[in-house]
């Protein structure tokens, strides 16, 4: 397994990351054996970073990466890093209510989380997305508190823009930005990117299939749960579907003239765009894991890029990222 370090002052971390959110929300049912299952996999193929958030089926997803250490042999548990995003808030229906980023917060979000994962320490801890409320300062200062006493070792964030990385990282030292980025999201390059690379942190990229959307393996006759986030995303819907799958079918033919698939060489123009950037993939099983896995044997040359930049453009995409109420919520799209 290859390995990146996240930013200047972050941990160095295997080249792909895991995202376990999949397995407990959102994509509709997961089975909780092959969950499990898969974590050890991507443990034993040499994937150290695991990304959750404590709001993640109210806690269910930490409590499942807690019984994937928990039973995982000594040597993989050990090179564990843990990337928690915190701050959401719900209730008992699954609602969603806001962003609380206050100190007293932090300090009580952590101390659950430490507690579902099982572990002495959070190593990469953000907000999910910017509290407008608390000035970003109190936040990321409430953060190195914790690092001061232990509880954490990295300060990360999460979905925000280029003023409020700058105003984050003059309070502390920051590891990483999490923030989608994908071929058909690539919108952290106009500001985003110049702005973190300046200050010499690092981009571990969520979404680079566009939950599942590019993967090269979702149908437009597919059913989805009304439980299901890509049930209510203007990238799945109607007219915005089939101009997505278009491109995808435009990758397709890159892919086969490669002799890899689309997922693969979707995930491998991600690892392409730089050392600072590393990629989750959000596999739910140990097919789709390995599948991912096979990006990192992929090379793109000049031709290559060329080539995919041609078939999906900047900015291709048809339909925001997300829904219009969640799309308010991000500071990144400001």
């Amino acid at each position: 397994m290859r390995t990146r370090t996240l930013g200047t002052t972050g941990p160095r971390v295997s080249a792909l990351g895991l995202g376990c959110m999949g397995m407990s929300a959102l994509y509709g049912d997961a089975d909780r054996a092959e969950s499990v299952a898969t974590i050890h996999a991507a443990l034993d193929a040499g994937v150290t970073l695991l990304d959750t958030g404590d709001f993640y089926a109210m806690g269910h997803n930490e409590m499942l990466i807690g019984e994937a250490l928990r039973t995982a042999p000594a040597a993989l548990r050990e090179k564990a890093l843990t990337s928690v995003k915190f701050g959401a808030l719900r209730d008992p229906d699954g609602n969603w209510s806001g962003f609380d980023g206050r100190p007293a917060a932090v300090r009580n979000f952590a101390a659950y989380s430490l507690q579902r994962l099982g572990v002495d320490h959070i190593d990469v801890y953000r907000i999910a997305r910017l509290d407008p409320d608390v000035p970003i300062e109190e936040t990321v200062g409430a953060i190195s508190e914790l690092i001061e006493k232990g509880h954490v070792r990295h300060v990360g964030l999460s979905e925000v823009g280029a003023e409020t990385i700058r105003r984050a990282a003059a309070t502390a030292p920051v590891a990483d930005l999490q923030i989608e980025y994908s071929l058909i999201s690539r919108g952290i390059e106009r500001e985003i990117l110049p702005v973190t690379r300046e200050l010499g942190i690092g981009i571990t990229a969520y979404g680079v299939l566009s939950r599942g959307l590019i993967s090269g393996h979702f149908a437009r006759d597919r059913q989805l749960a009304p439980t299901d986030f890509r049930a209510h995303s203007p990238r799945f819907q109607g007219e915005n579907l089939q101009h997505n799958l278009n491109l995808v079918e435009a990758l397709r033919k890159i892919a086969e003239r490669k002799g890899v698939t689309v997922a693969r060489i979707a995930i491998a123009w991600v690892l392409s765009r730089g050392e600072d950037i590393v990629p989750l993939v959000g596999a739910r099983t140990r097919e789709r894991l390995d599948e991912s896995l096979g990006a990192l044997d992929v090379t793109l040359d000049e031709a290559d890029l060329t080539a995919i930049e041609e078939a999906v453009p900047a900015d291709a995409a048809a339909g925001d990222r997300y829904p219009a109420m969640q799309m308010a919520h991000l500071d990144s799209e400001r």
